[in-house]
């Protein structure tokens, strides 16, 4: 059981995106864009990740899908396991070190212990298992991918 010591860890973070899995990016924009509406931001390869990752709105919402490029990427391995679908909740924070450094204090298991680079800045992600199920993505945004 965690022993919580600061219920204020994440008060002034704000949800960045939830991330979608998907088997074929280029249907799930049929599908997104086409039908339901999104807007797309941007599609990037990612070939460091092993995927090819598209980011889309819709009014103040924000959504990523993902799809393996690399079959030995953990993508492709979630895809596998699970199929297609929700893959983790981000939230933008302004110090990720010190989040980390809370989280860790608060007895919170990580997948990441440090940071490291993502497609918009520092990321790490907090384990399903200390969040009910839920893989939660830390972002500390750099000074070249800050919204508005």
């Amino acid at each position: 059981m965690i022993n919580i010591k600061d219920t204020s860890l994440l008060t002034d973070a704000q949800v960045d995106h939830v991330g979608i899995v998907v088997q074929d990016l280029d249907e799930a924009l049929a599908t997104y864009c086409g039908i339901l509406g999104f807007r797309l931001l941007e599609r990037l390869d990612a070939p460091d990740h092993g995927v090819e990752i598209a980011f889309l709105a819709s009014g103040n919402s924000t959504i990523e899908l993902l799809s393996p490029t690399d079959r030995e990427s953990g993508t492709a391995r979630f895809l596998a396991r699970r199929g297609e679908g929700s893959h983790h909740v981000c939230f933008a924070v302004p110090d990720i070190t010190r989040t980390l450094e809370e989280l860790r204090a608060n007895g919170v298991r990580l997948v990441d212990e440090s940071p490291r680079q993502g497609i918009h800045g520092l990321v790490a992600f907090v384990h399903p298992q200390a969040a009910h199920g839920v893989m939660i993505e830390l972002l500390e945004r750099d000074a070249a991918h800050l919204l508005e």
